[in-house]
């Protein structure tokens, strides 16, 4: 492991600030991109918004959802045995389990949709190339590749074209820091730190996963954090500047529903068609085997970083200390350590209302 440097008082305190409301800042956005249908707004909002921000370049993540299968299977043998599977999923295994079964189906039946790292990253690029066009903005030359797999230990850099972006770019305009909305699982972003700790300087990252850093719940429900848990630990381990931004249940607030979509997305230009597609053909709908899909909302959880960017007032934060994440997946929280800044909430109507406005302003310009 690389020897980071260790920001003084006032740098963290600087780069922890709101960011500044005068000018744009400099974003990268890295983003499990085809993972579901947030992303995909997230990205869209962010190209839609230059005067908060100048995105310079967009990199895909690897995800997949394979590592829920054995305590899929687990789940199924002890509701044959009339049990229970002690299990760390919101809405729980065994619901999950029960809507298959309705639906005439069956855990292996679950093993042609979940893909593999590598072909998650690739559909993530090919995605954030999609929104990109259908945002009316150029692709080439500002997306890229990232890792094509999970860090397999503590200092394994799992090097990619999207990782490089990040420390190139780090490094471009020393002391105008660069942004990096996480979106996903921090593969690229614990790459880019450990290749070229001295960027540590020179970065803010936001982030969205899991439960609050003083939640007493294991965040293995947490996507974002599990598929990666090696890169997830050392980005509240290693001193970054951290935006941290909950998902359970901050996050979960930015819930969207059918007649709002018909409303105020479908319509606003070749994106808006595009996102109201996603949302009537969302493809998790099938995965987690959701049924009366027409009456059911869905959360749009990465927007929170690009709120966060546009106005901080839309995500409240407080200042706190970085946890510890035990080997069992539990925050442990010590004073002592290194300051972190963490939201505690969100304003969803402003949130989507700014949104709406700029998707309408960008149809009709």
């Amino acid at each position: 492991m690389p020897q980071f440097p260790i920001l003084d008082t006032d740098l963290m305190q600087h780069r922890l600030a709101p960011p500044p409301m005068d000018r744009p800042v400099r974003l990268l956005i890295d983003t499990d991109c085809a993972n579901e249908i947030d992303d995909q707004y997230a990205l869209a909002w962010a190209l839609f918004s230059p005067d908060r921000m100048q995105v310079e370049a967009t990199v895909a993540e690897p995800f997949s959802f394979r590592h829920h299968l054995p305590n899929l299977r687990a789940a199924e043998a002890a509701m044959r045995d009339g049990t229970r599977h002690a299990e760390h999923l919101v809405g729980g295994f065994q619901g999950w389990i029960g809507r298959l079964h309705a639906q005439g189906r069956r855990i292996d039946d679950l093993d042609r949709d979940l893909v593999s790292p590598a072909r998650g990253m690739e559909l993530s690029y090919e995605e954030i190339r999609t929104v990109y066009e259908k945002c009316g903005v150029d692709p080439d030359g500002v997306t890229f590749r990232g890792a094509d797999r999970y860090m397999a230990a503590p200092g394994d850099i799992v090097w990619s074209e999207g990782a490089e972006a990040i420390v190139d770019l780090a490094k471009t305009n020393p002391g105008d820091p660069l942004y990096i909305a996480a979106m996903g699982c921090v593969t690229n972003i614990a790459a880019a730190l450990l290749r070229a700790p001295e960027i540590l300087r020179d970065v803010v990252v936001i982030w969205t996963s899991a439960y609050p850093s003083h939640a007493p719940h294991c965040v293995r429900p947490s996507l974002n954090l599990v598929q990666d848990v090696h890169a997830s630990r050392l980005l509240f381990d290693c001193g970054v500047p951290l935006i941290y931004l909950p998902g359970y249940h901050v996050g979960a607030q930015l819930k969207i529903s059918r007649p709002e979509m018909e409303a105020f997305v479908k319509g606003r230009g070749a994106i808006g068609d595009y996102l109201w597609q996603l949302y009537t053909h969302n493809p998790l709908h099938r995965m987690f085997a959701l049924d009366d899909t027409a009456r059911r909302t869905w959360v749009i959880w990465d927007m929170i970083d690009i709120a966060w960017l546009i106005d901080p007032a839309m995500v409240p934060t407080f200042t706190t200390s970085a946890p510890w994440l035990t080997e069992e997946l539990y925050w442990r929280k010590d004073a002592a350590r290194h300051p972190m800044l963490e939201a505690h909430d969100v304003q969803r109507d402003e949130i989507f209302r700014h949104f709406y406005d700029r998707l309408a302003a960008n149809a009709n310009a």
